[in-house]
């Protein structure tokens, strides 16, 4: 689809008259990276951007000044690496740009650095933002901006590695590795989790969930919801439907007033049509502001996997289905924490 954007746009803009290819090879190996491997920083906003155009200008420059095409060729390749490692801009389908700029041919030669705007630029931007739409519309993390390390966090752990470390490390190594920082640090710790989740027993999520679980429908006002939780003295509100198929899931912060200004016409629209309320809020339905993409777990499931998704996903409540995908309890933090002090007394009993 991507690529299917990118062609349709250049031939709308440039025409067909034009000379200018409305798809230039590079564009395909980028797709790879962007579509294929997000998560990689060869394959983030500037890297293609700045990739690309710094490789278009530095091969168009040699295609004009040396006219042996396979010396042009090649000072251009090692021009465009090293450009690109300077500007932190690494991007592998910029080296083919710039041998396209040397061995494009005629018509190429004859844009001169016109090149770099028409096809390079337009055409990554393109691809570019067909990628954040994708994504987007996927549910996926792009581009991979580095987040700040939380503060929660403890600086380092007993026998394991901290984020400095981690740093340290990777500064000191003399090539770029192809993984982001943050994602490497994600992948370690949850292999701390598993090789840590090996030392205790198979106690199941069944058998520290909350069985009794209060569950609302979509259809549910957040005036309803609000005295449920207040009633109830919980946190979260699985959204189910008549099947008691999970559906969302609703907060204390989602029914807090700052939480529903994330969705201030929604909230105005659904208002208008279910009525004025005691509350301005309390007639919208949950359907408006419920978090639709929920994780959920099996009653199978051992406790001990849970510990990367609180400590590391930001979860605080997992609801859990049976085979079925019905709702029939939910894990909350306090839950894990007495399931992981239950079973951890057989393993102290031994120990002593």
């Amino acid at each position: 689809m991507g690529i299917a954007v990118t062609g349709a746009i250049s031939h709308y803009l440039l025409g067909n008259a034009s000379t200018i290819p409305y798809l230039i090879a590079p564009m395909g190996a980028s797709a790879v990276l962007l579509f294929g491997v997000p998560a990689s920083p060869l394959a983030q906003p500037w890297s293609i951007i700045g990739g690309n155009l710094v490789s278009a200008t530095v091969g168009v420059t040699c295609a004009m000044f040396i006219h042996d095409p396979v010396e042009a060729a090649a000072v251009a390749i090692a021009g465009a690496i090293c450009a690109m490692f300077t500007l932190r801009c690494v991007h592998p389908p910029s080296g083919a740009v710039a041998l396209t700029a040397v061995l494009g041919g005629p018509a190429v030669h004859a844009l001169g650095y016109e090149f770099v705007f028409e096809p390079v630029a337009l055409q990554s931007f393109t691809l570019l933002i067909s990628a954040l739409v994708y994504h987007k519309a996927t549910g996926h993390r792009y581009p991979h901006a580095v987040r700040p390390a939380k503060t929660a966090q403890p600086a380092t752990a007993p026998g394991g590695f901290s984020r400095a470390d981690l740093e340290a490390v990777l500064r000191d190594r003399d090539e770029l590795l192809d993984i982001d920082t943050d994602d490497l640090e994600s992948l370690l710790r949850e292999t701390e989790i598993r090789a840590y989740a090996r030392s205790f027993g198979e106690l199941n999520c069944a058998d520290v969930m909350t069985r009794d679980v209060v569950s609302i429908t979509p259809a549910t006002t957040v005036g309803e919801a609000r005295t449920l939780l207040k009633r109830h003295d919980i946190k979260a509100l699985p959204v189910v439907d008549e099947k008691r198929h999970v559906k969302g899931i609703v907060t204390r912060a989602d029914l807090a007033e700052e939480g529903l200004g994330r969705h201030p016409l929604r909230a105005l629209l659904q208002t208008l049509r279910s009525g004025v309320a005691a509350h301005p809020a309390d007639g919208v339905r949950v359907s408006t502001i419920m978090s639709t993409h929920v994780r959920s777990i099996s009653g199978e499931t051992p406790i001990v996997q849970l510990l990367g998704i609180f400590a590391g996903r930001g979860h605080h409540h997992v609801p859990v289905v049976d085979g079925e995908r019905r709702l029939v309890g939910i894990v909350t933090q306090a839950d894990l924490i007495s399931g992981l002090y239950r079973q951890a007394q057989p393993l102290q009993s031994q120990s002593a």
